[in-house]
């Protein structure tokens, strides 16, 4: 019973260990787009912050699967009834998956920006790219300058 119980504290100081040295998986920029980073896939959508300037989406074009982009083209569009607002690659890489969910239901970006209403997936070919996109904190700190 005894070694039982300092296996158990030895894997909860393992966990915590392993919960304060992970890498970042969630990046943003400057132009209000996010990628979430998972085994060299990254999930690309736009901010809450960019959602909400746009207003109520009525439409999103979604990119080809096996298209490929460099960092910063344009991969998508958003379209409200206030605007339409271009999506940029964070990355470069490879689409693997789209969100057609969005086809029918835009308006998930705006119920869920950083969640359920993202717009791809992508292969990244170039995982050093990510050095040059911000964390929550830097976006945050980034969006009370603007």
């Amino acid at each position: 019973m005894a070694l039982r119980l300092v296996s158990r504290a030895c894997i909860r100081q393992f966990n915590t260990a392993l919960s304060t040295t992970r890498p970042l998986s969630m990046y943003y920029t400057k132009s209000h787009e996010w990628v979430n980073v998972s085994g060299g896939v990254g999930r690309v959508g736009i901010t809450d912050h960019a959602q909400a300037a746009l207003g109520d989406i009525v439409y999103v074009d979604l990119p080809d699967v096996d298209a490929e982009f460099d960092v910063g083209d344009e991969v998508s569009s958003v379209e409200s009834v206030k605007a339409v607002g271009d999506v940029a690659l964070p990355v470069s890489g490879i689409v693997k998956a789209v969100n057609d969910t969005l086809s029918d239901t835009p308006n998930l970006v705006n119920q869920s920006a950083e969640d359920g209403g993202w717009i791809c997936e992508i292969e990244l070919t170039d995982t050093s790219e990510l050095d040059d996109l911000m964390d929550k904190a830097a976006y945050d700190e980034f969006l009370e300058s603007e």
